[in-house]
C-alpha cells in the first residue's frame, strides 16, 4: 500500500481533497488540503437530477483534485454522498469522472457516510468513553450517529441539509435584497419538528452525554458564533463548544438579516449567505428536539473517516495520533529529542507516584506526556529564552492533529514553564486560565521540572523514579539507577528545581539518590 494517500469527498454543496502520509504507529500527516464549492445539488425538493453546468463543474474541480493528488503520488479514493446518491442521472456523472480523470467514484449509502463521519470525529476529540451524538449537516442530507468511544450504536441518514432546506422554503435566499419572511421561518421550523420529532425519539432513547458536530453548516455557524466574542475566531474550530443560547443569538441575526447583509456577518464565508438560512434553523431544531445545551466542533468528519479507513490506527488509536504528532515535532525541531522522551517517561512516573497529592486524572497525565515531549521545540528558534519560544511554536503549530485549541494552551503553558520564572499573574495568558487549569499548569509544569533536572545531562542513566511519603509530610524521590552511575548532577539539579512542585503539592520535597542494598 502506497503511504500517500487522497480522498475527495463530494458532497452537495462542496467537493474537498485532503491528502495524507501515513505515520509510523498508526495515522497519518495531512500533507495538502483544497475545498471547492460546487454546488452539485439542486432543487428544492428531492433532487432528482443533477443539472448539465453542476456536473460541468464537479467533473472540472474532480480533475484538479485529482492532478494535486497525482503529485503527491497518492492513490485517490472519492466517495459521494447525497446529492449524487439521489440524483437519477448519477451514472453520467460518475462516467465522466472516470472517463475524463480516470476516478473511480464511489457513491456510499447514508449509512456508510454515517459510519465514516463517526470514524472521522473519534479521532479529532478525546470522548474517553462518553456516549455521543454525532450530527453532521451537508447540503443535502443530515447524519445522526450515536457512539461509544470507536462503536458505532446506531445511525440514521435524513434528506434535510442546508441547501435542500434553502431551496424548499427560502428560494430567494440568494438575493441580496431578501429577508426571510416570518411565514416562510415559521413553516421550515413546523416542517422540521415534525421531521426530527421520531429519530430525535428514537436516538435520544440511547442518553448521549455529549453533542458533537461536524462539516460545513456546523462548523459555519460554530466560526459566526466565536468571531461574535471578544476572543474572536479561535485559530482551529476542533473543540469549540457553542452553548443553545448562542446559537439562538445567531439565528436571530441570520434570519433578520438581507441577503446582502448575511454576506458581511462576520465570520460567515460569504459563498454560505445564500443556504446558512436552511442549514442553522435545521441545527436550531435538532439543538430543540435532542435538548441538547451546547456542542463541540470537529474538524474531522467523511473524508477524514476514509483516510483512517487506509490508515488504520491503534487500540487507543485517538492518545496514539496525539503523542505519534507530538513525538513528531519534537523529532523535527529539538535536536535531542531522546531527551524529550525520557523527560516524558520520568514525567509520568513521577505524576502516577504523586496522585494522591495532585489527584488529577488521565487526561492530565496525557497533558504532561506530550508537553515533556515537545518542552524543548523552541531551541528551533533560539536557546535564549527557549521555553517562550516553545510556547509560541506549541501554541500555533498546525502538527498537533487531534487537540482541541484549549488542549493545546494547555500543553504550551506546561512547557513554557519547564524553566525559568514560575506561572504566575503578570503573565497575561496563564491568568487567563480558570482556577483549575492554572492549578493544573502549576502541579504538571513543576513536575516536568523535576523529570528535566533527573536527565540533567542527557544521559539517560535515571531509568525509574521511586518516591514515598514521609511521616513529616515531606515527599521523598529517588531516583532509579541500574549499574551504579553517578546520579549527583541529576540529584542537584532536581532538588534546584523542585520549588514549582512543592508549592503546587503542598509538600516538602527531598531528592535524594537511593541508599545502597
Amino acid at each position: 500500500m502506497s503511504d500517500v494517500h487522497a480522498a475527495i469527498d463530494i458532497g452537495t454543496n462542496s467537493v474537498h481533497l485532503v491528502v495524507a502520509r501515513a505515520v509510523p504507529g498508526g495515522g497519518f500527516d495531512v500533507v495538502t488540503t483544497e475545498k471547492d464549492m460546487v454546488r452539485l445539488g439542486s432543487g428544492g425538493g428531492d433532487m432528482k437530477r443533477l443539472q448539465p453546468d453542476a456536473i460541468d463543474r464537479g467533473v472540472a474541480t474532480i480533475g484538479r483534485m485529482a492532478e494535486v493528488a497525482a503529485s503527491f503520488g497518492a492513490k485517490v479514493t472519492a466517495v459521494a454522498t447525497s446529492a449524487v446518491r439521489e440524483a437519477e442521472n448519477r451514472d453520467e456523472f460518475i462516467d465522466r469522472v472516470r472517463n475524463e480523470h480516470g476516478i473511480e467514484v464511489e457513491v456510499i449509502s447514508g449509512f456508510e457516510e454515517a459510519r465514516l463521519i463517526h470514524h472521522g470525529v473519534i479521532h479529532a476529540l478525546s470522548v474517553n468513553g462518553t456516549r455521543t451524538l454525532i450530527v453532521d449537516i451537508g447540503g443535502g442530507s443530515t447524519e445522526f450517529v450515536i457512539g461509544e468511544q470507536s462503536e458505532l450504536i446506531e445511525a440514521r441518514s435524513l434528506r434535510l441539509g442546508a441547501i435542500r432546506l434553502t431551496q424548499r422554503f427560502f428560494p430567494d435566499a440568494a438575493d441580496p435584497d431578501h429577508v426571510p419572511s416570518s411565514k416562510a421561518i415559521r413553516r421550515a421550523r413546523t416542517f422540521l419538528r415534525d421531521t426530527l420529532g421520531g429519530p430525535a425519539r428514537e436516538l435520544g432513547g440511547h442518553k448521549p452525554e455529549l453533542a458533537i458536530g461536524s462539516s460545513g453548516t456546523i462548523t459555519a455557524v460554530a466560526t459566526m458564533i466565536a468571531a461574535a466574542t471578544d476572543e474572536g475566531e479561535p485559530r482551529q474550530m476542533n473543540g469549540f463548544v457553542f452553548t443553545a443560547k448562542e446559537l439562538a443569538r445567531a439565528v436571530d441575526l441570520v434570519t433578520t438579516a438581507s441577503g446582502d447583509d448575511r454576506r458581511h456577518i462576520r465570520g460567515l464565508d460569504e459563498r454560505r449567505a445564500d443556504i446558512v438560512i436552511g442549514g442553522i434553523l435545521l441545527l436550531e431544531q435538532i439543538f430543540a428536539a435532542f435538548e441538547l445545551e451546547s456542542m463541540t466542533v470537529s474538524e474531522y468528519a467523511l473524508r477524514e473517516g476514509v483516510l483512517f479507513d487506509r490508515f488504520p490506527a491503534g487500540d487507543d488509536h485517538l492518545s496514539d495520533l496525539r503523542r505519534s504528532n507530538a513525538l513528531r515535532l519534537a523529532r523535527q525541531l529539538d535536536p535531542d529529542a531522546t531527551h524529550a522522551e525520557t523527560t516524558a517517561r520520568l514525567a509520568g512516573q513521577l505524576f502516577d507516584r504523586t496522585v494522591d497529592l495532585h489527584g488529577l486524572g488521565p487526561d492530565a497525565r496525557e497533558l504532561l506526556d506530550v508537553a515533556a515531549i515537545v518542552h524543548n521545540v523552541g531551541l528551533f528558534i533560539s536557546h535564549s529564552g527557549h521555553h517562550k519560544h516553545t510556547y509560541y511554536v506549541v501554541r500555533n503549530s498546525e502538527q498537533l492533529t487531534g487537540f482541541t485549541q484549549h488542549e493545546i494552551e494547555l500543553v504550551a503553558l506546561i512547557a513554557r514553564y519547564h524553566r525559568k520564572s514560575l506561572p504566575n499573574d503578570k503573565h497575561p495568558d496563564f491568568a487567563a486560565l480558570s482556577g483549575a487549569d492554572g492549578r493544573l499548569v502549576r502541579v504538571l509544569a513543576g513536575l516536568l521540572r523535576l523529570a528535566i533536572g533527573l536527565d540533567r545531562r542527557h544521559t539517560g542513566h535515571v531509568t525509574a523514579v521511586a518516591a514515598r511519603s514521609e511521616v513529616d509530610g515531606r515527599l521523598v524521590i529517588e531516583p532509579v539507577v541500574p549499574g551504579g552511575h553517578d546520579v549527583s548532577v541529576e540529584v542537584a539539579a532536581a532538588s534546584e528545581h523542585s520549588r514549582l512542585a512543592s508549592h503546587s503539592l503542598g509538600v516538602d520535597i527531598i531528592v535524594q539518590e537511593r541508599p545502597s542494598d
